[in-house]
C-alpha cells in the first residue's frame, strides 16, 4: 500500500487482497489522511479479492469524509470488488471513475 498526499485529496493505492488481515492497515493508512483533504481516492486496481471487511471499511470512511464535506473515491475496479459492489447495492454510493463507469461488461460465458 501507497499513501500520496496531494493539496486537497490523499490517493491511497492498495494490492493485494482486502479482508480481515489487512483491515487494520488500512485503516490506519486512511486514519492519517489530513483534515484538509476534501478527497480520499482509493485505487483498488492492484486489488483482486475484497471481502465485507474491506466494504464496511468504504462505508465507514465514507460516512466519516462526508461528515467532514468530502468524498471516498473508489478507482482501478477489477472483477471481485466490483461485483461485490454490485451485489450488495454499494457501488452507486462510491463515486467510481467514468473509464470503470462506462466500460462495456465482458460477455458472459453460459455456465453448463
Amino acid at each position: 500500500m501507497t499513501t500520496q498526499h496531494h493539496p486537497t485529496r490523499t490517493v491511497i493505492t492498495v494490492a493485494g487482497d482486502m479482508d480481515l488481515r489487512t483491515h487494520p492497515h488500512l485503516a490506519q493508512a486512511a486514519s492519517l489522511v489530513p483534515a484538509h483533504c476534501t478527497t480520499l481516492e482509493m485505487d483498488l486496481s492492484g486489488v483482486s479479492f475484497m471481502d465485507s471487511s474491506g466494504l464496511n471499511l468504504f462505508l465507514l470512511l465514507r460516512r466519516r469524509l462526508q461528515a467532514q464535506g468530502g468524498r471516498l473515491t473508489v478507482t482501478g475496479l477489477r472483477r471481485q470488488p466490483r461485483h461485490l459492489l454490485a451485489l450488495t447495492g454499494t457501488r452507486r454510493l462510491l463515486t467510481a471513475d467514468t473509464a470503470e463507469q462506462h466500460r462495456p461488461s465482458a460477455p458472459r460465458r453460459p455456465r453448463g
